[in-house]
Parts: structure tokens; sequence; C-alpha cells
């Protein structure tokens, strides 16, 4: 007579041991977070607390004089400088992520995208050296803002060129396949559906490449130096004041209104990289909204 067998119940809880990896990994996880929140909450709040004491709104609408006065040639000099990025860095990132993603040959675009990451690799301060020598010294540009923009632009170019050929390639290949069917032609289908399927992508990236060029010192200590006055836009011999300039400049200064000045434009910094990544965040939001109606339509 066979003796009745004891089966485990079908549907029997996870492990101890299961349980126990799985609270450590969500433990684990959390550590990380921590270690990554942590160090910026600090940065941020520290930042808050030594700029608003003292803070006064008329420091928006004065010019610099010297280590007092105020940071309006410097509000001045960075909306430039991003506003030019923009449109030098992402008409050039984005055309190179568009040849990359959809009309580079295979065996050209390894080369291409590892001269692209050597790029991104190099130090700021090195590209700042190499633009003084080029445009500052040998040009004969003088400080100015077409040196600091056509640095900062190489500087950021490769950010702007990777997300924009990972945003295109992560579109699904049956909107091509679709337009191609309609007969729609490889350009127009790449400016009317392929473009806007990625555009969320493209913003994204953009944006973060308009924060990093936003908290960049060197290579504007090395071509655009300083100005107390506001930018001129002549391209040749027009430096340009920036706001990391007074934080890198005034804050071991003894002077207590320069020290107070550097955590203004610490303060102002932090404000605008929080709205670059808000508008980020809006932007994404708005194009997916629409791309989700169009395809409901």
């Amino acid at each position: 007579m066979v003796p009745d067998l004891e089966l485990p119940p079908l549907h029997a809880g996870p492990s101890l041991r299961r349980r126990a990896a799985n609270v450590g990994f969500w433990l684990a996880c959390g550590l990380v977070l921590a270690l990554v929140i942590t160090p910026a909450i600090s940065i941020v709040g520290g930042v808050v607390v030594r700029a608003v004491p003292h803070w006064h709104w008329s420091v928006l609408t004065t010019l610099g004089v010297g280590l007092g006065g105020g940071l309006e040639n410097e509000i001045v000099g960075t909306f430039v400088l991003i506003i030019g990025v923009a449109v030098l860095a992402g008409t050039v990132g984005i055309l190179s992520g568009v040849y990359l993603a959809e009309l580079c040959p295979e065996g050209r675009g390894g080369l291409l995208r590892g001269a692209s990451e050597v790029l991104a690799g190099i130090p700021s301060i090195v590209l700042g050296y190499v633009g003084y020598v080029a445009f500052v010294v040998a040009f004969h540009w003088g400080f100015s803002l077409g040196a600091a923009l056509v640095v900062l632009s190489v500087l950021v170019v490769p950010y702007i060129a990777k997300t924009t050929e990972v945003a295109l390639r992560q579109v699904p290949t049956s909107y091509r396949e679709g337009a191609e069917a309609l007969g729609m032609s490889s350009t127009y289908a790449l400016r009317r559906i392929t473009l806007k399927a990625a555009l969320p992508g493209i913003a994204t990236g953009m944006i973060v490449a308009l924060a990093i060029a936003l908290g960049e010192t060197a290579p504007l200590l090395y071509t655009a130096n300083t100005s107390q006055t506001l930018p001129h836009l002549a391209v040749t011999h027009s430096p340009v004041a920036y706001l990391t300039y007074p934080v890198w400049t005034f804050y071991n200064q003894p002077s207590a209104s320069a020290q107070n000045l550097a955590f203004d434009a610490a303060l102002l910094l932090v404000v605008l990289v929080v709205a670059l990544i808000v508008i980020a965040r809006v932007l994404v939001a708005f194009t997916q909204r629409n791309s989700e109606a169009a395809s409901a339509r």
C-alpha cells in the first residue's frame, strides 16, 4: 500500500530567503537614493539658507561695481549665453543626431559616435584653454561673446546629438513603414512624423545640455572673461559677465558684500536650473499629450 504524500500548497507564499532578499533589495535602493538626494539637498539648502536672509530685489536691477553692486550684468549675460548656445549647439547637435540615426551609413556611424563620446569626455577647462589659444589669441577675437559661445557649444553638442539619436531610434519602425506606405518621401516623413514622435527626448536632452552650459565657469574664464556692463552683442572684443563668475570669484573675498553677492548668484543659478527642469517636464508632457491625441484620432 502506497503511503500518502503531502504536497506543498500550489499558492504557497514566498520563502523566508526570498522575502529577505526582496527587503534587502529595497533597502539598498533606498540607501542609494538617499546617497544621491542628500548631497543635493545639502547644497541647495546651504545656498538658500545663506542667500535668503540678506536678499534684496535690487540685486536684479543693479550693475556690479567692483566687489559690490548687483548682478544685472551677470544675469543678462547668462541669458545671452544660454540663448546663443541653444541656437548654435541646438542646431548642430540636433542635425548631428538626425544624421547618425537616420542617414549615416553603418560603417561611418561607429567612428562618428566614438569621436562624439571622446569630445564629451574632454574636461571643460581643456576646451576653455583651447578656445583661448584659438579664438582669443590666434584669431584675435579677444575675450568675447563669440569665443564663449563656440566653446560652450562644442562642450554640449555631444549631449544633444546623443539624446537626439537615442530619441529617434526609439520611435517605432511602424511609424516609418506607415509613412512609406502612404507614399510620403523620407524627408517629409522625418519632418512630420519621426521628429514629432521623438520631440520629448530631444527637448529633454536640449534642456539638460543648457543646464550643463549654465553651470560652467572654466571655459568662460578663458573666453568671456567678465564685464561690469551689459552685453553689447558684438561677436568679438566684447567681454561678457555671467553668474558663475561672482560665485567663483567673490566666495573667498574678505568683504561681506562680495560674499553675499556670491550666494545671491548661486541662488539664481539654482532657480534657473530648476526652471529649466520644469520647462523640460512641461514640454515632455505637452508633446506626449498631443501625440496621444493624434494617435486617438
